[in-house]
């Protein structure tokens, strides 16, 4: 990255040009669609400046040169008279690549609207609704334009799986996602970047959730997830139909400075019959699959054609192109990963994803094994985010201060969202938590034998029992007892410092200092070398951990309400209710690919120590977090007496 670019974008919270206006939130409006006595055979109409902002076509208004527009497989750039012509489609999406510079019109909603859907028999019978039938191709499909001069200096929030199953989940983004939006300063912000999973499967709650998040005043680009589908649909052409009818394309592209953004459908449902996984074989459940479809790889080689070299080519998806999660596991992770890193080639480029609920920095040259089995490529070839999840650990966990699921993420991550800082092709990318500020970054626990006993019982409960379960778990969280008092057989057995920094890299430094004496350099847990995910208790968030060790929401029951209000609800109904026990197995802080550790000195003094721990990362930002922990002989014992209360 340049200096100077650099400096720029860490010189603090204003990182707009001077002269450089925001996004025009006012320009409320829809394409232009115009039909006509006699259906048309092509796809043809204009893009124009929308001088009296009325989304319509009117006599004098200028059409736009060199805009890009496709039918989702082909790609063509306007003329100057700002006209276009492509082939048509029974089902396809005609849409137009916002040009940097230009606005297109919002709903009220704050959704841009760039495309029209063509889908002349519309879907089939969907519970969600679907698409209704479009009919005849119309004379015209117009795209208007305003101008809006951004400049090259702007900002982009981006949000991994909201994931709301109810109305109360939707209410919890809004306790979130809503208030931060509702309470920040949005001026500098030119797009909010949902990474899929919008919904949790209840296609019903989208318009409510729309409402919510409009409250930042912010056009919202949306990827859609395997949670967004229409689950009866047969086939994966109708299967985003209610997400195409309330979002748009599924997949798309805009430009916002000098950066081109891509937005992919990498999810295939069903997949039954059509790849060539076990999950997919047609006698099994419809499933899904992380797979770019041949139509979409010939949209982005079309689109690609007409970008710069040097853009930034900055690409949105669900499922990851590649994970350390779950870099075994086939379908989250993309089958076809290699034919994208061939179009993509040599150009910048940032990979943006959600879906596995973990925030995960990828560099160049990283890799992990289970990637070429899963995606038929090695060491990743461009840098790429996996951006955690706004719901967490799917809305899970006891309530926070801000009345909302703590839901602590599966790498040990608290639930948050990314703000992205573009300076040209340059970007800077921060981790924000919904209670912390910038400057929090990391937190810090001890891994000692006593934890690693703990943490041994209670991940074979899980192994052995469904979670949530009536049988009472072995340990809970006060088992655990006090995490930061260390006794001498702790350090003579091996206590680690183990830090987990949430938006770590392979470019992070990490140390510590203990009373203010000489630091000591922590080493991450993973070194992303092409080695197997190291798992297990020694290699856990202790923090994390403890956290999702107790899920009291499980247990709480009352006389009047009941089964009905007994425990809570997520994932097509399931009832959270039993014992008052630990996440599931899988969502456990076992591992994680920014854990960071140091063993503790054994001849630590007995008394209170200072531990201040100090991380850089790869922009050369620096953050600190101090706390303190005791060192004793023995765990003190209990000094009361009944006899004494009586």
């Amino acid at each position: 990255m340049k200096r100077m670019t650099l400096a720029l974008l860490l010189a603090g919270t204003s990182v707009i040009a001077p002269g450089a206006f925001a996004k025009d939130a006012s320009y409320v409006g829809s394409v232009d669609v115009v039909r006509g006595d006699q259906p048309a055979e092509k796809a043809t109409g204009k893009v124009f400046i929308d001088a009296n902002r009325n989304s319509k076509l009117d006599e004098g208004e200028a059409g736009v040169a060199g805009v890009l527009v496709s039918n989702g497989r082909e790609v063509v750039v306007t003329g100057d008279d700002g006209r276009y012509e492509l082939p048509a489609y029974d089902d396809m999406n005609l849409f137009v690549t916002k040009p940097a510079g230009y606005a297109t019109p919002l709903s009220e909603d704050m959704v841009p609207q760039f495309n029209y859907v063509h889908k002349v028999a519309g879907s089939p019978d969907l519970r969600f609704g679907g698409i209704q039938p479009t009919g005849p191709l119309p004379q015209a499909v117009n795209f208007p334009l305003i101008e809006d001069q951004v400049g090259d200096t702007f900002q982009c929030l981006v949000f991994g799986d909201t994931q709301p199953y109810s109305n109360q989940e939707i209410s919890y983004v809004r306790q979130t996602v809503g208030n931060m939006l509702a309470n920040r300063d949005n001026s500098e912000t030119q797009c909010l970047l949902f990474e899929g999973d919008v919904m949790g499967d209840d296609l019903s709650l989208y318009p409510r959730f729309r409402k919510i998040i409009a409250a930042g005043g912010v056009p919202q680009y949306y990827v859609a997830g395997n949670h967004d589908l229409d689950f009866d649909a047969k086939n994966d052409a109708d299967s985003f139909d209610t997400f195409r009818r309330e979002f748009g394309p599924e997949y798309y592209s805009f430009d916002i400075g000098q950066v081109h953004f891509v937005v992919l459908d990498d999810v295939r449902y069903p997949c039954n019959g059509v790849d060539a996984h076990s999950f997919c074989d047609l006698s099994a459940k419809p499933s899904y699959n992380g797979v770019i479809s041949e139509r979409q790889l010939e949209w982005l080689k079309n689109d690609l054609a007409n970008v710069p070299q040097d853009k930034l080519i900055v690409l949105n998806a669900h499922i990851p192109f590649v994970t350390y999660t779950d870099a075994e596991a086939q379908k989250h992770q993309v089958d076809n990963l290699d034919k994208l890193y061939e179009l993509i080639g040599d150009r910048p480029a940032l990979g943006l994803s959600g879906h596995t609920h973990t925030t995960e920095q990828i560099l160049p040259g990283e890799y992990f094994e289970g990637w070429e089995a899963a995606t038929n490529t090695g060491p990743a070839k461009f840098h790429q985010i996996v951006t955690g999840a706004v719901s967490g650990s799917w809305w899970a966990g006891d309530l926070n201060s801000s009345g909302v699921p703590h839901g602590t993420q599966r790498l040990g991550s608290p639930r948050g969202y990314y703000v992205l800082d573009f300076s040209g092709p340059d970007y800077v990318d921060t981790y924000m938590t919904f209670e912390g500020t910038e400057t929090d970054q990391l937190h810090v626990s001890f891994n000692t034998p006593r934890f690693r006993e703990w943490a041994e019982k209670l991940v074979s409960y899980t192994d052995l029992y469904d979670v949530p379960s009536d049988i009472i778990p072995p340990v809970t969280v006060n088992d655990l007892g006090d995490m930061d008092m260390l006794t001498r057989e702790d350090l003579n057995d091996t206590t680690f410092v183990a830090i987990n920094v949430w938006n770590g890299s392979k470019e992070s430094k990490v140390s510590f200092a203990i009373n203010g004496g000489t630091p000591t350099e922590a080493v991450r847990t993973q070194k992303g070398e092409g080695e197997a995910v190291l798992d297990g208790p020694t290699y856990a968030d202790p923090l994390a951990l403890a956290k999702q060790s107790t899920n009291g929401r499980i247990a709480v029951r009352s006389a009047e309400g009941g089964e009905e209000t007994a425990g809570f609800y997520t994932w097509q109904g399931t009832h959270w209710t039993g014992a008052a026990g630990p996440f599931q197995n899988w969502m456990l802080s076992t591992k994680s690919s920014h854990l960071w550790r140091a063993e503790l000195p054994a001849d630590l003094p007995v008394g209170l120590h200072t531990l201040e721990v100090t991380t850089t990362d790869r922009y050369g930002r620096t953050f600190t977090q101090t706390k303190t922990f005791e060192v004793v002989e023995d765990l003190p014992q209990m000094t009361w007496q009944e006899e004494f209360w009586q």
